[in-house]
Order: C-alpha cells, then structure tokens, then sequence
C-alpha cells in the first residue's frame, strides 16, 4: 500500500516520534520500517491516506537531539515485528530515511508548535 504521489492541495504532515531507545532508531534506519503504539496508528494512518505525504522526525526520549527523519512510505498493517519484542507495539509500516543525523534540540528553537500552545518543536 504504497503512499499516492503528492496531491495538490492536500496537506503535508510531520509527526515527532519519539522513542525510548536509539536501537529502535538504528534498526528503522537498517530496515526500512517502524512500528508505534495502536493508540497512535489511526492517526498516522489517517494521515497516510489524507495527505499527500508524512513526514516522521525520531528523537530518542531524554536525550535532546532529533535522530533524523523519514517519510512514511507505507500505510501500517497487522503485521508485528521480532526487532522490537513485544512492547506493547502495533503493526508495522514501512519509512523511507531522508536524513539520518544527530541533530540538537537547540538548532530547532526557533520553530514552534501552533497546535500545542506554540511550545518548541523537540
């Protein structure tokens, strides 16, 4: 189920995925592939078929760095991954890495959150 190419006048969307380890990360970026809690999945797939692409920026909790980004390439199935055991994570979905890199908190400062009380974007 791949993405539909852009369409004009539908909306790009961007999501902060964090996650609670950097294996996480590096198994994505290896892999091509990403898994998140049900709860998040009807929003991310939603997105998927609602917009002309989805942009997903992973940052590992706790550490004040972005990781990197990657464009959601898949709608998320029902299929699990071995990669992350069972922590409570949903189906799989298939990323295509854009920019893997470290990058501080503090190079993003200056762009805020208007549907989050116009908090910085971290």
């Amino acid at each position: 189920s791949k993405s539909p190419s852009p369409r004009q006048n539908t909306p790009i969307r961007y999501f902060i995925m964090k996650s609670s380890n950097l294996e996480n990360i590096e198994i994505s970026q290896q892999k091509g592939i990403w898994s998140t809690t049900p709860s998040k999945e009807r929003k991310l797939n939603r997105a998927f078929w609602e917009s002309s692409m989805v942009y997903l920026i992973f940052s590992v909790q706790g550490s004040g760095h972005f990781q990197g980004f990657a464009r959601m390439d898949s709608s998320i199935g029902c299929e699990k991954s071995q990669d992350w055991g069972s922590a409570g994570f949903g189906g799989l979905f298939k990323v295509e890495w854009i920019r893997k890199e470290s990058i501080p908190f503090q190079f993003a400062h200056h762009l805020l959150n208007p549907w989050n009380d116009n908090k910085k974007v971290q």
